[in-house]
């Protein structure tokens, strides 16, 4: 871990209003063939998805990013409560074979009047450089989703 990085600065949250119902939502998470139409940043291509949507189940997509390569996302479900949470570990593996180290993401969704809270916590980062970039990139993921839930 960078000894600079304080403990604040290990996670990041982000919150997004949706309009669409909780359980369209919880739905495009957790089925594979929706998640791999939206589940990553707007400038790279999904490209597959596999999901085994229950704690101890695992999760591996893969994505091609803007310089051409593949790489995979992946991890193990820890917590599913239908249709209000998820929690995940996720790590990433490059074209080179390089793995990151393994961080945790919480998916948590809130009845709002006019849809659905979506709240993303991922922390664990052990590096800034790693938090900035996860932050960018699921920024742009979550650009993606809000269109693509809103379309059902």
């Amino acid at each position: 871990m960078d000894a600079s990085l304080k403990p604040a600065d290990q996670e990041l949250v982000i919150t997004r209003d949706l309009k669409a119902p909780r359980e369209r939502v919880f739905a495009a998470w957790t089925d594979p063939h929706q998640a791999a139409l939206w589940w990553a940043p707007q400038d790279c291509t999904p490209i597959s998805c596999d999901m085994d949507v229950r704690p101890g189940g695992r999760w591996h997509r893969r994505m091609r990013v803007p310089d051409g390569t593949v790489i995979a996302k992946f991890g193990v479900y820890h917590d599913v409560v239908v249709p209000e949470r998820l929690v995940f570990t996720y790590s990433t593996e490059y074209a080179d074979g390089t793995v990151d180290p393994e961080t945790w993401v919480s998916v948590t969704l809130a009845k709002i009047a006019t849809g659905t809270r979506l709240t993303l916590r991922h922390w664990a980062f052990q590096a800034e450089v790693s938090r900035l970039s996860h932050e960018g990139g699921w920024t742009s993921c979550l650009e993606r989703f809000a269109t693509f839930v809103a379309k059902a």
